[in-house]
């Protein structure tokens, strides 16, 4: 499941950021309100995580924008006030559910898992490419029919290809998405997960190669 979560508390982000990708969760973040909206629009997100008060665009402006723009994305609310008319004010311009800061971290889990069972009951489209399946609902991969073992950090680069299909990802982007973008490991860590997956992906010696390297762009998922 890929979240997106919003707030100009630099610290608070890095840990809510970290703690739901220990949880398995592919993760962006965005500071302020207008960061926020461009996100939005370019990705597909099961989940936004959105503060209310925000730098520029604030998260009430946010709010309004999305539900102006009919997006059904489930949001979760983070507000510093406790006030019955703050609350109030917060659901009835769309907000799904809100949390009041401080919170405790398995509260905010146990919400997001509230929210996201309560989307499920659509049943979330399932994203292929060729033979390739990957259902989001149940973090399952298969191909021809075979299903394909995944790690948590394969499935999350997997799935982030997977929404993104046809477009060019650079190493940037995919370490902001899928690792802590300031991720201080080996240089080539997108080069040896995306290894990793083009061998998992090639589930007998008739499948198609998915995943292309754009040599000094990054890569992109396609059909041959």
């Amino acid at each position: 499941m890929q979240l997106l979560i919003v707030e100009d508390n630099s610290k608070l982000l890095r840990s809510l950021q970290q703690g739901l990708r220990e949880e398995s969760y592919a993760v962006d973040t965005a500071s302020n309100g207008d960061e926020a909206l461009e996100k939005l629009e370019i990705n597909t997100y099961d989940l936004l995580i959105l503060d209310l008060m925000l730098p520029n665009v604030d998260g009430w402006e946010v709010l309004r924008q999305l539900r102006q723009d009919a997006s059904s994305i489930p949001v979760l609310v983070l507000t510093a006030k406790g006030d019955v008319e703050d609350k109030v004010r917060v659901l009835d311009l769309g907000a799904d559910d809100y949390l009041t800061k401080p919170f405790a971290f398995s509260e905010l889990t146990a919400r997001i898992r509230a929210l996201l069972r309560r989307g499920n009951k659509t049943d979330p489209p399932l994203l292929t490419i060729d033979t390739l399946v990957l259902n989001p609902a149940t973090r399952a991969a298969e191909r021809n029919g075979k299903p394909i073992a995944l790690t948590a950090r394969e499935y999350a680069l997997l799935e982030y290809f997977m929404r993104n299909q046809g477009k060019v990802l650079s190493k940037t982007q995919i370490l902001e998405h899928v690792w802590d973008y300031n991720y201080e490991g080996l240089s080539n860590i997108v080069e040896t997960y995306v290894k990793y997956l083009r061998k998992k992906l090639q589930t007998n010696h008739h499948d198609k190669e998915l995943i292309y390297t754009l040599r000094g762009l990054g890569y992109i998922l396609r059909e041959q």
